[in-house]
């Protein structure tokens, strides 16, 4: 970082971002345009807080500029809004070989001036703008003035008190129009809180309940992008039931509105809802990113963990996604179809048959609407699908060789995840009655299945002994689905170390053949 003058103001800005700034408003300068950073860029600068998110406001078309701005830069030129006129140029870039730095510039049309820019603005902390022109000396002589409150008030246009929304640390939207023209909005204050450890004040938080139904009504790509950003946030438990207390999140997966009040087992703590809910921070506390309020050390110390699982979830699947999010997001998801299959066996006692079958389509097609892409939607959906497998795998002692492989061949892809869910999903059951030797069985299924996978993949995903012409050719066995069924047996029994070589395979086959 180095001190920046901005209008005045002593502020650290990275040398590279500098420079980039210092590029921009040299060509807005030569295009004889007006330009002023605003919104995000501006906030963060004041909360000395890195962002590579720059908002600038032009006294001119934006949509004109952009493309010409991304050629000077050596970026990418992206339309984003032709009603609005805003733009996007991407740049990548780094000082070193082996860095890689990438800015987004958003540039937004105000030719009706900065003042009715800032007054379409979500929220007042983000309302604040400066002269672009004016921004960029850098400053190593002692005459620079410090980041100072009054000083900040005297030379930020600032028509909506945004600065003393910082230092109180409130998020209050610019208008209330605000956020009817933008659904979005509503789940951005949330999110915003969260990433800043701010408030919502009373007011935007009433605007907000007034208006959660509009949510439904934003476009499914921005919804996903949003979401995942709640799931990172830190305390996300805290944050789901925020946004249901705000009717949001029901506004968004109108299918968990059923889960509400659904009672369940008496080896359940919660209901429905609530237990999907805790799931989710349970995720966190397995994969070691976030605590248990009802755990103590032992607990954890009981999951196999390793820098491989470690790096395996933070994998990203899809454009702001990892495996550790789309976990987050089957384990809100894991128990939708419960309401519909509960029922009552002839001992009274409370049953929910097929609900992981039945609440798998049910979870893609809430993926689907929010539009996240085919490899996300699978994931998750396989995670709700087999959610209940590894406790079923073997209810008195651990998995056999056999049953090992034939979690690991239905399963695919979602195998270790659904292993890892299986351990929170026991969690948000018992919460503060928790049965540490139950745990500790249930833990030690799981770091079994992982230590067979792991040392013994080979054998789990065995290279073929025998194919389907020997069958035909040694036994006569006509073309058709038997061949697959034999071959399939004949997996298995090399997985389980039943046979290893291609006579024993034959020979097992005919075996099969006399039963």
């Amino acid at each position: 970082m180095i001190a920046v003058v901005l209008n005045g103001l002593k502020l650290p800005v990275k040398p590279m971002t500098l420079s980039l700034l210092e590029q921009v408003g040299s060509f807005c300068a030569k295009q004889n345009t007006q330009a002023y950073i605003v919104g995000g860029f501006v906030r963060d600068l004041l909360l000395k807080r890195d962002t590579a998110d720059i908002d600038i406001a032009l006294r001119a078309d934006a949509l004109e500029i952009a493309p010409e701005l991304a050629a000077a830069l050596g970026g990418k030129y992206i339309p984003l809004d032709e009603v609005n006129r805003v733009g996007r140029v991407v740049i990548a870039g780094g000082e070193e070989p082996s860095e890689q730095v990438r800015w987004q510039l958003d540039l937004s049309t105000a030719q009706d001036g900065i003042l009715e820019d800032l007054k379409r603005r979500d929220f007042t902390i983000n309302a604040v703008a400066i002269d672009l022109e004016k921004v960029i000396q850098p400053q190593t002589s002692a005459d620079a003035q410090p980041l100072d409150e009054a000083l900040l008030a005297t030379r930020l246009i600032d028509p909506y008190n945004g600065l003393n929304d910082l230092r109180r640390g409130v998020i209050r939207a610019v208008s209330e129009k605000a956020l009817q023209l933008d659904a979005l909005r509503l789940l951005r204050a949330v999110r915003l809180a969260s990433e800043l450890g701010f408030n919502i004040s009373r007011e935007t938080e009433a605007q907000i309940k007034r208006y959660s139904h509009l949510v439904t009504g934003v476009a499914g790509e921005r919804i996903r992008e949003e979401l995942l950003r709640l799931l990172a946030a830190p305390k996300t438990e805290q944050l789901l039931l925020y946004l249901d207390e705000l009717g949001l999140l029901t506004a968004l997966i109108p299918e968990l509105a059923h889960t509400k009040g659904v009672e369940q087992p008496k080896e359940h703590t919660w209901d429905v809802l609530n237990h999907s809910v805790k799931a989710v921070a349970a995720v966190d506390f397995v994969l070691r990113q976030g605590k248990w309020q009802y755990a103590s050390g032992e607990i954890l110390k009981l999951v196999p963990w390793s820098a491989e699982l470690s790096e395996r979830f933070d994998l990203k699947v899809s454009s702001g996604s990892t495996r550790r999010l789309l976990l987050k997001l089957a384990a809100l998801l894991h128990d939708i179809a419960k309401p519909q299959t509960k029922g009552v066996d002839s001992r009274g006692r409370t049953r929910f048959l097929g609900h992981p079958k039945e609440g798998a389509p049910i979870a893609a097609c809430v993926l689907e609407r929010l539009r996240f892409s085919s490899k996300e939607v699978k994931l998750v959906e396989g995670i709700v699908r087999y959610h209940l497998r590894p406790v079923q795998m073997s209810p008195d002692e651990v998995p056999s060789r056999r049953a090992t492989y034939r979690y690991f061949r239905d399963t695919g892809e979602v195998a270790i995840d659904t292993l890892f869910f299986s351990l929170a999903d026991h969690l948000a059951t018992r919460g503060p009655n928790l049965d540490m030797a139950n745990w500790r069985w249930h833990t030690n299924i799981v770091a079994h299945i992982l230590s067979q996978h792991f040392k013994q993949e080979g054998a789990l995903s065995p290279s073929k002994l025998i194919n389907g012409h020997d069958l035909i050719g040694t036994f006569g066995i006509a073309p058709g689905p038997k061949i697959g069924q034999f071959l399939e047996a004949v997996r298995e029994a090399q997985a389980s170390g039943e046979v290893s070589s291609r006579e024993e395979a034959l020979s097992y086959v005919n075996h099969l053949l006399i039963l």
